[in-house]
């Protein structure tokens, strides 16, 4: 059977794919001042991370002299940097946090 065109042109429409904004992951580092302890609090407490997690982190930093905290996009990476670096220099702990981009 043969097929009839009617005439008429269909127009896909294009696919525009918005690329996801770059993440960034938000990085500790050892230093030999701050105690261990108040490292596993400011996970705990700005990363929303359980205890047993912000441990194995706060044993990275403390063995390998960096670990990951968390991937944000820039604007969060740059606030949890911001909040831990001064709520560190507030209870006067040289604790360094910085973001890398992934």
């Amino acid at each position: 059977m043969a097929e009839k065109s009617s005439g008429s042109t269909v127009v896909k429409p294009s696919e525009t794919r918005t690329k996801p904004p770059p993440m960034f992951q938000v990085v500790m580092y050892n230093d030999d001042y701050t105690p261990m302890e108040f490292v596993v609090e400011v996970l705990q407490l700005f990363f929303a991370l359980p205890r047993e997690r912000a441990t194995q982190i706060m044993l990275k930093v403390h063995t390998e002299g960096r670990g990951v905290c968390g991937i944000y996009p820039k604007d969060v990476a740059s606030s949890k940097v911001e909040q831990v670096t001064a709520y560190s220099r507030q209870h006067q702990h040289p604790l360094q946090c910085a973001m890398e981009e992934t």
